[in-house]
């Protein structure tokens, strides 16, 4: 047989794309080469897979004199990564006649090393889901990412050590078969128990803000902490994530391929909420993400979780003024040159920051900034970046007095319950929605005309309030799902006054 045709598969963004891998040998002087738009990655697959052919036992196509042709296609797909190996070194076996198997509905996929073993590699979970929808029924792949390729069922999963236990497995004549992968126990742990975390118990006072950060995680909302450095933001934005509930299956799937694709995977599924704290001179295609070929960013590595920006006004401007999109639509659409995608970015924008870059304007010590870099500095969260944040609340200084007493305030496992409770009722009152919503961040105006009933008394009483605090059409909005989030930590079907007036309280009135 002179001509194979096998089937691989690449991300693009975050989007699987299933590559036939054709080899055709040839008469001639001996010559190895690979089209279909292959990168440098790509092209040096050539040596990797000779190497690795001829160390498995076989004649390396690079001693025989012959022209082998290795084709990608589809041909306009740019060709990135080194997980075409196995498929093109099998497929050149086939085609030399040194093995024979049936290449329907198998995908492969795997880098090898020049003694042919296989090297793991990133994207198992979305590669193998793409696997089962175009109706393949086997996927062989590096051992390393057997157990993640296998959450996704329906479709058989092979984890192989080298190339050779692959042949082995493929030759009917042989008695060695590979073992299909089981699905990974999946069920949750309450990470919160662990005694390694920040809770809520060990940090003094500041009830105000621990209140800000209940509502914030019960309804998905931003929010921001603004103060004297030394005040505890750090610290209260550590206990934040371990008030999250427990990632539901969809959503848990979903974020272990984000990560997956990214290479900051380190276990077989995500449970939890993901936290990303990206350091404050981050680059914009860091942060947003981009590059020549888009790439996801911290964004959306925070998708389903937390984004913590500390140091908020000393991002880059155009970094700070990009959340706007993620911020209201849960997605961000990055365009390039060599191409366009949409990734996913839905999370909960945790900002910290002082009130000026030297950090003493409005105590007791000091200030020493310039006019000019005050209004520099306040001008870097702008008007519209400040609608978008529910929460905004001031950290001050607490008394000496208190810091030293020995009370305690409610426990992260306290707050987590009530947190759970509202969540409940959350997803029992967006249980038929038609965009599967979870909570009440995602709720858009017309959904706050169906799920939100307010009296005509509480109406009045909240135009007059946002009247006077001038409130956009947006924050308007926002301080309505806010209350509705406090009245289901309230366990209350309606919204009541003191929810309204406790909303309106965290509306931002000036940031130093």
């Amino acid at each position: 047989m002179q001509f194979s045709k096998l089937f691989s598969a690449q991300i693009v963004g975050l989007v699987p794309h299933i590559v036939d891998v054709e080899v055709d040998l040839s008469k001639g002087l001996n010559s190895f080469s690979l089209v279909g738009l292959p990168s440098t990655s790509v092209d040096e697959s050539r040596d990797r897979v000779s190497a690795a052919v001829k160390n498995s036992g076989f004649d390396s196509p690079k001693q025989k004199n012959q022209k082998t042709v290795i084709s990608l296609a589809p041909a306009e797909l740019k060709k990135e990564g080194s997980h075409y190996d196995l498929a093109i070194a099998l497929a050149y076996l086939v085609a030399s006649g040194e093995t024979k198997f049936d290449p329907k509905g198998r995908l492969f996929l795997g880098e090898l090393s020049l003694d042919g073993v296989l090297r793991p590699i990133h994207g198992a979970l979305l590669l193998a889901n793409t696997a089962k929808n175009a109706g393949f029924t086997e996927i062989f792949l590096p051992t390393h990412n057997a157990s993640e390729a296998a959450l996704v069922e329906g479709i058989n999963v092979y984890g192989a050590r080298n190339l050779s236990e692959v042949l082995q497995h493929l030759d009917k004549k042989n008695k060695f078969f590979l073992t299909p992968t089981l699905r990974a126990d999946t069920d949750k742990t309450n990470t919160t128990s662990d005694k390694t975390i920040v809770d809520l118990s060990h940090i003094k006072g500041q009830e105000f803000a621990k209140r800000a950060l209940e509502i914030s995680a019960a309804g998905n909302h931003n929010l921001a902490m603004w103060g004297p450095p030394g005040t505890g933001k750090t610290m209260l934005a550590q206990a934040f994530p371990h008030l999250l509930p427990d990632l539901q299956n969809e959503h848990s799937l979903e974020v272990t391929g984000i990560h997956s694709v990214a290479g900051t995977l380190r276990e077989n599924i995500m449970t939890r909420p993901p936290l990303r704290a990206p350091h404050h001179t981050a680059s914009y295609p860091a942060v947003i993400g981009g590059g020549t070929v888009p790439k996801p960013g911290e964004i959306t590595l925070a998708h389903r979780g937390v984004l913590f920006l500390d140091e908020f006004p000393e991002f880059d401007r155009r970094v700070i003024e990009s959340l706007r999109e993620p911020l209201e639509e849960g997605h961000i659409r990055i365009t390039r040159a060599k191409g366009h995608d949409t990734f996913p970015a839905r999370f909960i924008l945790l900002a910290a920051m002082n009130p000026c870059p030297c950090g003493k304007y409005g105590s007791e010590e000091r200030c020493t900034c310039m006019p000019g870099t005050l209004a520099s500095y306040t001008r870097k969260v702008s008007g519209p970046i400040m609608d978008r944040i529910e929460l905004w609340v001031k950290v001050s200084h607490m008394s000496h007095d208190k810091l030293s007493s020995a009370s305690t305030g409610e426990s992260t496992s306290d707050v987590r319950e009530r947190i759970a409770k509202a969540r409940a009722l959350q997803d029992a009152r967006f249980t038929n929605h038609a965009r599967k919503i979870t909570t009440n961040s995602e709720m858009r105006a017309d959904d706050i005309e169906t799920f939100i009933k307010l009296t005509p008394k509480l109406r009045a009483l909240f135009n007059a309030s946002a009247e006077r605090l001038k409130l956009s059409p947006r924050a308007h909005h926002k301080t309505i799902k806010v209350a509705r989030t406090i009245a289901d930590l309230d366990n209350s079907s309606d919204i009541e006054e003191r929810h309204i007036l406790e909303a309106l309280a965290y509306r931002p009135t000036e940031l130093r």
